[in-house]
């Protein structure tokens, strides 16, 4: 082990990180809660690729605490390994076994002792994609044709039924992405993603957001036959934003047929009103058959949305926050369209 100890390698210190970090606080705000730098919050969370660890939380069962570690270093020159093992309620074996693994050249050490148990704890498991090769060189090749994790997951277990080396979860691709210490795709692969983001990010937080639309009508009520594509005229709708947010475009889907309308926004407009202005010009013109709904994010472009409902007679629902699979149509829809904002497109 070359690490130096420190209580930030201890499990339960790192998830109550995580913990904070979910709430949607951040580095400065999180590294107030649990004592830490904002520096060493960001480095941290960049380290892992913004996945929480998966190790335990805290060493537990036969592994000894940093508490005991210290009592064991207190007691070993006055006492012998049962008194110690009676005064601890542990075994005599377990005291004599920790005493024989970690005793180094200047004797057994509390806090050197307990980094090890952690670092065995541990147990870090190669990852299936660092094994591999065959498996490998599929998975990297697949992102480079526009696939997400979950499609190329899905069609490995379609090509290969009966091989289980050669198929692989759509979370360890994420992790093999994101997490350096993983491993096994390479780091550029993640601008290959759809999102195009370099962390992940979580779904949930308990922050207020700003600008929330009054008077949403939310995706629990909307009808039942516009989840499972039966009937025509249910749409799922969200903006493209260009770059530098300079520009952007509205993409409007049908979930029975894919069937896709683009709605301009005129750069430098208000983009309430331009979101406003382009939906009724473009819904209005649809049969009365074809305009049942409209399932939108919660995206403070849609402020006017009673005014739309009004004038293009569509029930509008929003989805819940940070959860763009209810609307998947739209949100696979936007992610294959032939644009990148990386490259310096406009819209």
């Amino acid at each position: 082990m070359t690490e130096k100890y420190s209580e930030r390698m201890l499990g339960d210190v790192v998830h109550r990180l995580w913990d904070v970090k979910q709430t949607g606080l951040a580095g400065d705000a999180i590294g107030l809660k649990i004592g830490w730098g904002k520096a060493a919050v960001h480095r941290h969370i960049r380290e892992h690729g913004g996945v929480r660890p998966r190790w335990g939380r805290e060493l537990s069962g036969r592994s000894l605490s940093m508490s005991e570690c210290e009592s064991i270093l207190a007691l070993k020159g006055q006492h012998g390994v049962r008194e110690i093992a009676r005064r601890l309620g542990r075994s005599p074996s377990t005291i004599s076994r920790e005493l024989r693994r970690h005793c180094g050249v200047n004797g057994y050490r509390a806090t050197r002792a307990h980094a090890l148990a952690f670092e065995l704890a541990r147990r870090p498991k190669e990852a299936k994609l660092n094994t591999n090769e065959s498996l490998r060189i599929r998975v990297q090749n697949d992102p480079q044709k526009n696939l997400s994790p979950e499609q190329i997951s899905g069609r490995l277990r379609q090509d290969f039924p009966d091989d289980p080396e050669m198929q692989v979860s759509h979370e360890t691709i994420y992790q093999s992405l994101y997490v350096l210490s993983r491993g096994g795709l390479k780091r550029e692969l993640v601008k290959k993603l759809r999102t195009g983001r370099t962390l992940r990010k979580s779904k949930h937080s308990t922050e207020t957001r700003r600008g929330r639309i009054k008077d949403m009508t939310l995706i629990a009520d909307r009808p039942p036959e516009a989840a499972d594509r039966a009937v025509h005229g249910h749409w799922e709708g969200d903006l493209i934003i260009g770059k530098d947010h300079k520009s952007a475009i509205g993409t409007v889907v049908e979930r029975k047929t894919g069937y896709l309308i683009l709605v301009h926004l005129t750069p430098g407009c208000n983009r309430v009103d331009a979101v406003h202005d382009g939906l009724i010009r473009k819904m209005v013109d649809l049969p009365d058959l074809l305009r049942r709904t409209l399932t939108w994010d919660q995206g403070v472009e849609m402020h006017r949305h009673k005014e739309v409902t009004i004038a293009a007679d569509l029930a509008i629902y929003f989805c819940d926050p940070h959860s763009p699979w209810q609307r998947p149509t739209n949100d696979n829809t936007n992610g294959l369209l032939d644009w990148s904002p990386k490259v310096g497109h406009q819209i």
